[in-house]
């Protein structure tokens, strides 16, 4: 049964596929048999819950994509990709050694390197960073799938797979692009005599409505200030810590990381709110 807080699910687009297309095939040739890998679009009931064992790993993108993406992966599916890319004989662990971290994380970014490649035609160059993250993204998933590796649901690893807003919203106005390049061929354009020539479309306006139910979370940064590690183990209840911004100052707006706008703190009914002064590129 899927769980009813869970984002929602992402359609088996290119972009995943390619993700599972490319763990598939890296499996594959390190364990010198097939290793089939397909994309599961709702909670498979044979997931594991999480656990303080599971590993956690961030991918951000650029180039031709922007955004973020977060994997999870059960301690059962760690062990059995660092056992199968060492070599060594399949057996269940109770925790993930730093040896099999090391591997799961060179296995992973030999599929990111092929993800990056089959992008490639589509989206041009696009650049995955993929490292371990201390648990959960900071960010709000805004659609999240599986990836099966198995046939089996009773012995098959899954992968979690988790997708920024940011990511969301490039994949779907490409898509949206895409559908309104392809015409029927079956219907051969005629011009009406003596009519009035169309306004020329706003590039992109018509396909906005596709974009409207993306959840989006802003966040405010006040500033900043580096601690040293023992500062940071000294910190205590009452402790204050100087940032680098004057009061007076704007403070940020950012959205998936990156500065949307600038404004003010107001405080409106009790609750902290903000009013914008900079927006766009002015703002960032």
């Amino acid at each position: 049964m899927s769980d009813p807080a869970a984002p929602p699910a992402l359609e088996p687009a290119p972009f995943v596929e390619a993700w599972s297309a490319s763990l598939g095939q890296v499996l594959g040739q390190v364990s010198g048999k097939p290793e089939p890998c397909a994309v599961v679009s709702e909670t498979p009931p044979e997931l594991p819950l999480p656990a303080d064992g599971d590993l956690w790993l961030l991918s951000p993108l650029s180039g031709g994509l922007h955004g973020e993406m977060s994997l999870r992966l059960p301690v059962a599916t760690a062990t059995r990709f660092a056992q199968t890319f060492m070599g060594e004989t399949p057996a269940p662990a109770a925790e993930v050694s730093p040896e099999h971290r090391e591997a799961v994380l060179e296995l992973l970014r030999q599929v990111a390197g092929l993800v990056a490649s089959s992008l490639k035609p589509r989206w041009g160059e696009v650049q995955l960073r993929l490292d371990f993250a201390p648990g959960p993204p900071s960010w709000p998933a805004s659609s999240t799938c599986w990836l099966r590796v198995g046939e089996d649901p009773a012995t098959a690893a899954l992968v979690e797979v988790h997708v920024s807003a940011a990511l969301v919203a490039e994949l779907r106005a490409e898509k949206a692009a895409a559908a309104t390049v392809a015409t029927p061929a079956s219907a051969p354009a005629m011009a009406p005599a003596a009519s009035a020539p169309e306004p020329a479309p706003t590039p992109g306006g018509g396909h906005l409505d596709l974009l409207m139910d993306v959840e989006l979370a802003l966040t405010l940064r006040f500033g900043s200030r580096q601690l040293s590690l023992g500062d940071i183990l000294d910190l205590s209840p009452g402790v204050v810590i100087d940032l680098d911004r004057q009061v007076a100052e704007p403070v940020d707006v950012l959205l998936d990381g990156r500065i949307v706008a600038r404004g003010e703190v107001v405080v409106m009914e009790g609750n902290y709110g903000l009013r914008v002064t900079e927006v766009g590129p002015g703002g960032a």
